[in-house]
């Protein structure tokens, strides 16, 4: 993966031609004080009025010319900032897409969406601010140096004397502050969690009346990350007073010493006047060097980040492993999985199951029901054991091949901000009698039919136009439309009717016999009629055979069947 370097190099040519322009520009603008000291040296006192004005009019070109180069050159470097900014965020979103999901807990959601944004948005500012002053300000450092040396040697040794006192300062302010920079993004880090936290969770805050609670959170988050920029700024803002001190002790000893010098005719009034003009411009050329430091400061720490997501190497390889004959479609061979490598989330898992049989997984909340779901298609690699798909160790399987086995609806799934159909097309080759066809499976055609544009009808994101059985229909169509292999429904009929979640089940048995299911559960009736079912307790199989069996040998199993059925057992 490129590093910000990288990015850059395409680039340099247009960035050449934009710092050739700006240099033409900045040497016009060095050249207007020399001019005037030339005209109020040498040209008033031959008291030739036509002379004036010639000198006055190739001033006024050289103006002319110096603001087209800036505003030519500036726009370039915009165009550069703005273009080098789109490759890096469509690299590092790409990236972010990329990410494992062991990746993703590590880096966190919040650290991302501020790296997308913030950080991206730093490093475009100083992209754009190196063209517009990392060329102009040095130029009119070195060049009014140079010209006052020739101007007057003697005023030149006092400017020359203040520039390592103003080295210095900038070096040992922007030690200190560039670390406080890189700490100040891991604050916004934690502010767009918070903000993000509150988005997402506003009806339980309004329903449990957390308003005050969450503003005081935020306020208190707010305040860290404000806090943290004042004490950065701060820090960096050092730098402006000390250099001013420094210039302007300097202009004054420029100043007295000018005045001497011309009073005992060793100097002219005209070389003193392009001087002080000289010592404005660097003076200027300097604040705006303090400016890049800041900038790059900002733009340095969010490197960093950046860097640390592009140049993360991809964690679920894929392995050349041994295909084995077996009877079983999936197989999981006694696996333990532990997301931070200390606790056991699940611990012995081991069942087997044959194509075209369906697999129904119920415990309680946190039991790991959820988990199996991931490993199975590889979000995350098992700690030990093995899951083969058709006698293939999933490892050994492209992640891409392995995923379009899959038609899932997952627990908190999604609903886009377009319309019905693409909601359920979700961006592969369907035609729309596929998309009805799925839709009917998925007893979602019946309220679709009934909306004012049916199918084209365009849905708010996270489905806020919709009722929670009508999200899961929808979902759930989805996941039919591409006819799986292998069909996971996590949880996915909770807010449907015990009718709905009937039919669908039938649906699903009928029009998909080449499907694979593997059903989530918490309702005893969604899952009774399936050919195997798993019981989990904390991370193992408490139990595991069909509705039948269970009843007779599993009492946690038989409690909840009698529970959620009003007292009566069914027997399938």
């Amino acid at each position: 993966m490129r590093t910000m370097t990288n990015y850059i190099r395409p680039y340099l040519l247009r960035m050449g031609y934009g710092f050739v322009i700006k240099f033409f520009g900045t040497i016009m603008d060095l050249l207007l004080p020399w001019i005037l000291a030339y005209v109020i040296d040498d040209v008033i006192p031959l008291k030739n009025i036509q002379m004036i004005f010639v000198w006055g009019a190739i001033m006024i070109v050289c103006s002319i010319l110096a603001l087209w180069a800036n505003i030519f050159a500036n726009r370039k470097a915009s165009g550069v900032a703005r273009d080098f900014t789109r490759d890096v965020r469509h690299d590092l979103y790409v990236k972010v897409t990329d990410l494992s999901s062991k990746q993703l807990d590590q880096l966190t959601i919040p650290s991302l969406v501020s790296r997308l944004t913030t950080d991206t948005y730093n490093m475009h500012q100083m992209v754009g601010m190196i063209q517009r002053l990392g060329v102009r300000a040095p130029i009119l450092i070195l060049g009014g140096v140079v010209i006052t040396m020739t101007l007057e040697p003697v005023l030149c040794m006092i400017l020359v004397a203040t520039l390592p006192f103003i080295g210095l300062t900038v070096y040992l302010v922007s030690r200190k502050g560039v670390p406080m920079f890189s700490s100040l993004q891991r604050y916004i880090d934690q502010l767009v969690k918070v903000v993000r936290e509150n988005v997402t969770g506003i009806r339980v805050i309004k329903a449990l009346s957390k308003i005050d609670y969450e503003k005081k959170r935020f306020e208190k988050t707010n305040q860290t990350v404000v806090d943290q920029e004042t004490k950065a700024n701060y820090t960096m803002a050092l730098i402006n007073p000390i250099m001013n001190i420094l210039l302007n002790v300097g202009l004054v000893f420029i100043i007295i010493v000018g005045a001497q010098r011309v009073n005992a005719g060793i100097s002219e009034p005209g070389k003193i006047v392009a001087f002080l003009s000289y010592f404005t411009i660097i003076l200027t050329a300097m604040m705006n060097v303090t400016r890049l430091f800041i900038i790059y400061s900002k733009a340095s720490a969010s490197a960093d980040r950046i860097e640390e997501v592009l140049l993360k190497t991809k964690d679920l390889q894929v392995k050349e492993l041994p295909v084995l004959t077996s009877d079983y479609f999936i197989e999981f061979n006694h696996v333990n999985f532990s997301f931070n490598q200390k606790e056991l989330v699940l611990e012995d898992i081991d069942f087997h199951l044959k194509k075209n049989q369906s697999l129904g997984i119920i415990g309680a909340t946190g039991a790991g029901k959820s988990t199996i779901i991931q490993l199975l298609m590889r979000f995350y690699d098992v700690s030990s054991g093995s899951i083969l798909i058709n006698g293939k160790n999933i490892q050994s399987i492209d992640e891409k091949t392995l995923r379009e086995m899959f038609g899932v609806t997952f627990q908190n799934d999604t609903i886009f901000s377009d319309s019905v159909s693409e909601n359920i097309r979700f961006g592969r080759a369907l035609n729309d009698e596929q998309i009805s066809l799925a839709a009917q499976n998925g007893m979602a055609s019946e309220f679709i039919e009934n909306l004012s544009e049916q199918y084209d009808t365009h849905l708010e994101a996270k489905g806020a136009n919709l009722s929670g059985g009508q999200k899961q229909r929808i979902l759930i169509s989805r996941a039919l439309a591409g006819h799986p292999k292998i069909l996971i429904l996590d949880d996915a009929s909770s807010a449907l009717d015990y009718k709905t979640d009937a039919l669908l089940r039938q649906a699903i048995v009928k029009n998909y016999p080449e499907t694979t299911l593997i059903m989530i559960a918490q309702r005893v009736s969604s899952i009774m009629q399936l050919d195997h079912i798993l019981v989990l307790e904390e991370g193992k199989i408490l139990a595991q055979g069909n509705h039948a069996s269970l009843m007779q040998h599993c009492d946690i199993y038989r409690e909840l069947a009698v529970s959620q059925m009003g007292g009566q057992i069914y027997e399938v």
